[in-house]
């Protein structure tokens, strides 16, 4: 192995780790502690950012059932840089937003984007209300306006706008400084919760910490898709764009097979090449997130991050080549499966062919087979389709999904494992 991968796998592993959380979670209480601040949950609002309009709807339950404060930040949206392909990120936050809405029983409508001057407008309203019970009632009415093109013009004026504008500088500085750039965004005492996907996880961790009573359970619970055991969904097709450099795919996939099995869908596996190695960009605070992320759903779901082998350039194109081949000996989906195995749990080096080799003993393929049928196709050409299937889609990132068929004329698109809930959802709605 390469110095440079020993060494991206090692801080990967340790990113990932639990042990790494809770020494984020030390440091932040110690030094809350040292500055004599009682604890709280700072909430960073984006009011062009229909994650926030969710996430907001939420507020003022969790400030009724936890005994500690939720302080509210007005937030810009993030740099470019943060938003993977610039181009499609409001189409794809918009789309999933309204997808998911009504399994965390929150409502979402949106006619029209809203306009710079729209934008102010609405920081306008919501910038003296930071501090009121009533924000979470004013935000929810706020973003309706927004998004339907409804909200109404009001007078400016330089008070006004310089509050506006200080608040938004305040909330944007504070969320540089505790790490992150996105809206929607809760954080308490060293760690991170996105929107309504990781609210449980906040909940969970503020009654183990003693600010609600025991037996408290979250008031935002995740989303129970319907059941497709024995559903027989042959009907309907799951694409499935995996990437073998993908800690998110990584600790999604036994539950995407699961969800195979389960259902009887007919499966389309689309694997794509990494993002980084496709251009797209991620910055430092990004990566960090994403993995400590990752680590910490994948221990949520008892499917954690390990031995961590990150690959880059030539060593993850050598395992496209390979998969090729035991695409052509059908057996695509068992490489896929050792080879995420291998790579992110077992501390396989998959940069060596005896590593490889260990990978096609692991999925049950004959090596030399393999080898011999990987110089019989274009694993290039394979991708490329993937990847002009997935960019047409309006998505960029990996783990994603398309659903089609069935009693639905339409697809489905989604994009990451927090969807296997709702990519069960859609096939259950094609074939009922």
């Amino acid at each position: 192995m390469q110095l440079v991968t020993r060494i991206r796998s090692t801080a990967a592993s340790y990113l990932s780790s639990a042990r790494f959380a809770r020494l984020l979670q030390r440091i932040a209480r110690g030094k809350r502690k040292l500055a004599r601040q009682a604890p709280c949950v700072h909430y960073f609002h984006q009011v062009d950012d229909p994650y926030s309009h969710l996430a907001v709807q939420k507020l003022h339950q969790l400030r009724a059932q936890y005994a500690l404060p939720f302080i509210v930040h007005l937030v810009s949206e993030s740099a470019d840089d943060y938003k993977g392909s610039a181009d499609d990120f409001a189409i794809w936050a918009q789309r999933d937003a309204v997808a998911i809405a009504a399994g965390y029983a929150t409502t979402l409508s949106i006619s029209h984007n809203p306009t710079p001057s729209q934008v102010l407008q609405a920081n306008r309203k919501l910038s003296p209300h930071l501090t009121s019970d009533t924000f979470a009632r004013i935000a929810q009415q706020v973003g309706n306006d927004l998004w339907t093109n409804n909200l109404d013009p009001e007078p400016s004026n330089e008070e006004n706008t310089t509050q506006t504008n200080n608040a938004l500088a305040a909330g944007n500085a504070l969320r540089e400084k505790l790490g992150h750039y996105a809206g929607a965004m809760f954080y308490f005492d060293g760690e991170w919760f996105w929107g309504l996907d990781r609210l449980h996880l906040l909940e969970s961790r503020l009654i183990a910490e003693g600010f609600a009573p025991a037996g408290t359970t979250p008031s935002v619970p995740l989303p129970k898709a319907t059941d497709t055991t024995g559903l027989n969904a042959h009907a309907v097709t799951l694409e499935y764009f995996p990437s073998l450099r993908s800690p998110y795919t990584a600790i999604g996939h036994s539950r995407v097979l699961a969800l195979i099995e389960r259902s009887g869908v007919n499966v389309h596996l689309r694997p794509v090449m990494p993002m980084l190695m496709r251009g797209v960009p991620a910055p430092r605070a990004k990566q960090r997130y994403i993995i400590t992320d990752s680590g910490r759903e994948g221990r949520l779901y008892n499917d954690p991050l390990a031995r961590v082998v990150d690959p880059f350039g030539e060593p993850v194109k050598t395992a496209f080549n390979l998969y090729a081949g035991a695409v052509e000996l059908g057996q695509g989906m068992d490489f896929v499966t050792a080879y995420l195995r291998a790579a992110w749990q077992n501390g396989v080096d998959i940069t060596t062919t005896q590593g490889l080799q260990q990978v096609a003993q692991d999925a049950g393929i004959d090596w030399r087979r393999m080898v011999d049928a990987a110089d019989t196709v274009s694993w290039e050409a394979l991708l490329d389709d993937n990847l002009q299937a997935l960019t047409g889609a309006n998505l960029w990132g990996v783990p994603s999904f398309r659903v089609s068929g069935g009693n639905n004329p339409e697809p489905f698109v989604c994009w990451g494992q927090d969807r296997i809930w709702r990519v069960e959802e859609e096939i259950a709605q094609r074939v009922g």
